[in-house]
């Protein structure tokens, strides 16, 4: 009886092959191991053993991987190893696919420094749309580093060679230890409160992950991409990254290269101005010929040669000229003319003595009709008007004067006495009556009560 289905070799490692790459528990894993049976082939692939007390595991790291491993691996040294399983398919045999590792004692520090790789990355911290361009021609240095290591030395002599007048500004800080992280976040804060600098280099000389661990502090990540000031970092040799060289605008391989970067070579400097001073004189040169030519061949002209035949030219054009606008005067006197002819021809059929008799009969009339307006109006007005001087007559202070009332005011007439406290024995008024006025002492005072009515 044969089977239902026959599969070959290859299909059931192909098989087993997907469901190790799918699934995700083993796609991205950490493994602690020794390395055994270690051997670099000319390729550039590394192929080992990852063994411990437990079992042995093939593996390989292909050279796209370990041609940035800051150390070379070799038989007995244990190691923290990240990858996935996969399959070999030709064998049949499931290996340990690497793609990063480091020596096992830092294995805590590299996950720290992944973990917050990942989490400022995924921020935005890193992205190029972010990065300040450094100054082609900068004004002064900013170097931020230790002051007694072979870093600061190395700048300072590249910078001190390249370009000799650019001012360079030292703040030393502490680059190792628990206070080196604070140390760097409070210069780079001072030297942009300062503003006396155009970049800064900030970094330090080569070290194990441990020393330089202050350049994968959070805080100096945010501190360089707070900075306003332009950041290059420098930390290490060309192998090391720190968190500081993602944030950085711009990373240095190591601190002599920060240096390089930083400034232009004053020489190349001089040798492009001579380059530039060259070709504005060829320049200036090419433009003379032309000039010269030009005016050479200005010169040969009719024009300037035989200036006469020129001036004959233009009186035959000119002559052309006033014919051609006698020509069109003419016409137009003839359309103006024949315009003037229509328009006459209507003014008689509008029959103007007629047209003024009948606007000066509509004329009297409207003056008559306006004429009875303007009286009916007047009428109107006028006994409006003696109503209101009637009105006027009843309230006026004199009739009420008439009926033996009189009116006291201070001597100077401008003030009314309307109470006796307004006045003292002795005082001068005067007193108007409805005929005249009296002019008048006062001898005495004598006040009454007013009843309020109840």
């Amino acid at each position: 009886m044969e089977p239902a289905r026959v599969l070959s070799i290859r299909d059931v490692n192909r098989y087993i092959k997907m469901k190790l790459e799918g699934d995700s528990k083993l796609q991205d894993v950490w493994l602690r191991g020794e390395i055994s049976n270690f051997t670099r082939h000319s390729s550039g692939h590394m192929y080992f053993t990852l063994k411990d007390e437990s079992g042995r595991l093939k593996s390989i790291m292909f050279a796209s991987h370990n041609q940035r491993l800051p150390f070379m691996p070799k038989d007995g040294m244990k190691v923290l190893a990240r990858g996935g399983v996969s399959v070999y398919e030709r064998d049949g045999q499931y290996q340990f696919y690497v793609t990063a590792m480091q020596p096992d004692g830092v294995g805590s520090l590299y996950l720290a420094f992944e973990q917050l790789k990942r989490k400022l990355e995924a921020e935005g911290l890193f992205a190029e749309a972010v990065k300040r361009p450094i100054p082609r021609y900068p004004k002064a240095i900013g170097v931020i580093t230790s002051p007694t290591g072979a870093a600061v030395r190395d700048i300072l002599i590249t910078l001190q060679r390249r370009h000799p007048s650019v001012p360079v500004f030292l703040y030393p800080v502490s680059v190792q230890g628990t206070g080196a992280a604070p140390s760097i976040v409070k210069a780079i804060a001072s030297m942009n409160r300062l503003a006396e600098v155009d970049v800064l280099i900030v970094g330090r000389g080569g070290g194990s992950l441990e020393e330089l661990w202050a350049f994968n502090e959070e805080a100096v990540a945010r501190a360089i991409r707070a900075s306003a000031i332009p950041v290059i970092s420098a930390v290490g040799h060309e192998t090391d990254f720190t968190i500081a060289d993602f944030a950085a605008d711009l990373r240095a391989a190591t601190p002599t290269a920060a240096a390089e970067l930083a400034v232009p070579h004053a020489a190349e400097l001089r040798q492009g101005l001579k380059a530039v001073e060259l070709r504005m004189a060829k320049s200036l040169r090419l433009l003379l010929a032309k000039k010269r030519e030009r005016w050479q061949h200005s010169a040969r002209s009719p024009f300037f040669t035989q200036p006469r035949r020129a001036l004959l030219a233009r009186a035959e054009q000119l002559d052309r000229l006033r014919e051609r606008l006698r020509y069109r005067a003419e016409g137009h006197h003839a359309r103006a003319r024949e315009r003037l002819a229509r328009l006459g021809g209507r003014l008689s059929a509008a029959s103007p003595a007629e047209q003024a008799a009948y606007a000066r009969k509509r004329a009297e009339a409207a003056a008559r009709g306006l004429d009875l307006a303007m009286r009916g109006m007047l009428r109107e007005r006028q006994k409006g008007f003696g109503a209101l001087v009637r009105q006027l007559d009843a309230l006026s202070p004199l009739k009420v004067m008439a009926r033996g009332y009189s009116l006291a005011y201070d001597e100077e007439e401008k003030k009314l006495i309307r109470s006796i406290g307004e006045v003292q024995p002795g005082d001068l008024i005067k007193v108007r009556l409805a005929d005249g006025r009296l002019d008048c002492q006062v001898w005495g005072l004598h006040g009454e009560e007013i009843s309020d009515g109840n």
